[in-house]
């Protein structure tokens, strides 16, 4: 799974999701300051899936119609320590009857919804 970490995904998390083996680019590490619609370009452009704290990407895509990428967990919570988004993912990837690809992932501290991507 590849995955394009938002500049407000704390780089410890990003740390952890690689040293789990997950490909994780980082735009802090990459291209710190760009639009989030250049995020939205790239995550569609390198097929990765955007973690981000930012809800302004479902009205990108579903407001504006720009094209989505191939998922999007947009976690609506603020954590607790820059290691919990991390912890909270891995737990979340475990999960086998939850599909990420081709989802608007919206992850609560309580709860989980999802909705397809156009």
């Amino acid at each position: 799974m590849q995955l394009l970490a938002n500049e407000n995904f704390p780089l410890v998390s990003v740390q952890l999701l690689r040293q789990a083996g997950y490909e994780v680019a980082s735009i802090t590490e990459d291209s710190p300051g760009i639009e989030d619609t250049e995020v939205l370009a790239r995550a569609v452009d390198e097929q990765r899936i955007i973690l981000t704290f930012d809800r302004d990407y479902g009205e990108l895509i579903y407001r504006f119609r720009l094209p989505p990428p191939k998922g999007v967990i947009y976690l609506r919570f603020r954590p607790h320590t820059p290691e919990e988004p991390a912890a909270i993912l891995l737990n979340l990837f475990q999960t086998q009857e939850l599909q990420i690809e081709g989802w608007f992932t919206i992850l609560e501290r309580d709860r989980i919804r999802q909705r397809p991507l156009p």
